[in-house]
């Protein structure tokens, strides 16, 4: 994400920072500066999750029933797509890698996939349980999502033959949050006990069965609520975030903690942290807590580099993107 010297932190265009939450708001970001480049409403609702297009061309907004697209390079403030079909809280979404469709899940219990390329606003495939989701997470593979739910549940859905699989660690502590390595070798999740756990993912015989799935830790990351556990790029770090008002970095090689990211003045306070996101590089990470503020930390000294300031509520969600 360029380099960091006497100036701070330097960096190309085309890096793209969104944040969002409970002021009805969407924020798009200059990262280097901390200026504030356009501001989109959302009328709707809060938003609880953010997810860039993969050719950065659109920004997708969760709310309450439904998901509404930004165009990223326009000064319209309003969004350009509106999806519509779900009746409670859309807590995830995301994107196929090709960008020809994408996926959602909502509270109402169903998650979603919706075709993008014929520009078809109707869902075209559902899957339903009978709790409401919390999030969700598409396999590298392309072919599977997981699917965590309230009662503690993830769901392992197999796009192509419909198969379902369950895991289910901890029951009734819900996974707030469920990532995949790039290249499919790990699953994390944090629930709301704060315990993270992470699952080997290996190719099964066939071509046609689903990922297999073995237990490969459990770390108690936090003693308060879990929000977040996100991979780094390259595999070597996962980010856990918590109610207990930090980030932590973790090493994937034997789990043991890095650094413990906390924000620490005598006037404020990080207070959740609700989101965070590496950069392609893993030197830096961005987060987005509930004083309002998002910040970007330098990985290894654990510094703040640069603070976001802006929005007027809690913030629960952001985007980022430094890569093409």
């Amino acid at each position: 994400m360029g380099s960091v010297g006497s100036e701070g932190v330097s960096s190309a265009d085309g890096i793209l920072l969104a944040t969002a939450g409970y002021d009805h708001t969407i924020k798009f970001w200059e990262p280097h500066t901390g200026v504030c480049k356009r501001t989109c409403q959302h009328q709707d609702s809060q938003v609880n999750a953010l997810t860039f297009q993969p050719d950065r061309t659109l920004l997708a907004a969760a709310g309450y029933q439904h998901v509404r697209m930004y165009d990223v390079n326009s000064s319209d403030m309003s969004p350009i797509i509106n999806f519509e079909g779900v009746s409670k809280n859309v807590v995830g979404v995301g994107f196929q890698r090709d960008g020809r469709w994408m996926y959602t899940a909502s509270e109402d219990g169903s998650a979603k996939i919706w075709d993008i390329k014929t520009g078809g606003l109707h869902c075209q495939r559902v899957f339903q349980v009978d709790q409401p989701m919390t999030c969700i997470v598409l396999h590298p593979n392309q072919v599977e999502l997981f699917i965590g739910d309230q009662s503690g549940t993830i769901h392992q859905w197999d796009l192509r033959s419909d198969q379902h699989a369950k895991l289910i660690p901890e029951p009734d502590a819900a996974f707030q949050h469920i990532d995949i390595d790039a290249d499919g070798n790990r699953m994390a999740a944090i629930n709301t006990k704060g315990n993270c756990y992470v699952w080997s993912l290996s190719d099964p015989d066939s071509e046609q069965a689903p990922s297999e799935i073995t237990p490969k830790k459990k770390m108690e990351a936090h003693q308060h609520y879990g929000l977040k556990a996100r991979f780094s790029p390259d595999g070597e770090l996962l980010c856990t975030t918590s109610a207990d008002h930090t980030a932590r970095i973790w090493s994937t090689r034997d789990f043991s903690l890095v650094r413990t990211l906390e924000w620490q003045n005598k006037d404020e306070t990080q207070r959740w942290v609700w989101d965070c996101a590496f950069s392609s590089d893993a030197k830096y990470l961005v987060t987005a807590s509930s004083d309002e503020h998002a910040r970007l930390w330098n990985v290894e000294s654990g510094q703040v580099m640069r603070t976001y300031k802006g929005h007027s509520k809690a913030l629960t969600c952001l985007a980022f993107s430094d890569h093409d």
